[in-house]
């Protein structure tokens, strides 16, 4: 009996596609911007697993990209408004919350719970990094985002390989920094822009920390729904 929620997406991936998702894991680092449109995809595609991982709360800057974020979440973790959002979505979907802030220390609470795909969608480069070279020492299918922010040209987006990026200021920190941990970044899978970002004034922050780059809610989503779609292709092939 075809599930009516899930009948469209069979008809383009097959019945055997469709099982492959609905039997595999999937981790999403990150439940923001990017990571945010990526989860809504997977859970619409009918994920059977999803482990959402994220240490922080939404705020009315949040609002202008991410899915998440509404003036009914401010406040809120994102993790559990993320859980929530699933559930709404996809109500036999098991998901499994950590909120915390990925560390190297605390990564294998995540490779504990077996991904067969993550979904990197953490913009603090040690932090990125640390992930990337633990996903690929544990053989896990992963893929990368890279820069979104400063961007407006949502066909600039590609998937490649990391070794191969261009144009992009956060890919180019990462390539060096796992090129001295001796990490293949050649083997690492992301999705970039070749698009020199726009030269605009930057901002403070309010809150006293890193200042604040502009960015738009169409380049966010197109990002995360790029991730989302090679991770859902990927397992309904059976990669």
């Amino acid at each position: 009996m075809i599930d009516e929620r899930l009948m469209r997406t069979e008809l383009i991936l097959g019945k055997k596609g469709i099982e492959n998702l609905k039997h595999a894991t999937v981790a999403v680092v990150g439940v923001g911007a990017v990571g945010g449109y990526a989860l809504e995809a997977l859970a619409r595609a009918g994920i059977g697993r999803l482990i959402l991982v994220d240490f922080d709360v939404f705020e009315p800057s949040n609002i202008n990209r991410q899915i998440l974020a509404l003036s009914s979440t401010l406040g809120q973790k994102k993790v559990l408004v993320a859980q929530k959002r699933v559930k709404e979505i996809n109500p036999e979907c098991e998901v499994v919350v950590k909120d915390m802030f990925i560390t190297r220390e605390n990564i294998d609470e995540i490779l504990k719970l077996k991904p067969d795909y993550v979904v990197d969608a953490i913009d603090s480069i040690k932090e990125k990094c640390d992930l990337m070279e633990a996903l690929q020492k544990a053989n896990i299918c992963f893929i990368s985002s890279m820069g979104a922010a400063m961007k407006t040209d949502i066909f600039a987006f590609r998937e490649m390989k990391l070794s191969k990026t261009s144009g992009c200021s956060m890919a180019k920190k990462i390539r060096k920094n796992l090129k001295q941990r001796g990490v293949d970044i050649d083997k690492i899978r992301c999705v970039c822009s070749s698009e020199t970002p726009q030269n605009k004034p930057l901002l403070n922050s309010p809150n006293g920390g890193k200042a604040v780059l502009g960015s738009l809610p169409t380049v966010t989503a197109v990002m995360g729904l790029m991730l989302a779609h090679l991770v859902i292709l990927g397992l309904a092939k059976g990669e």
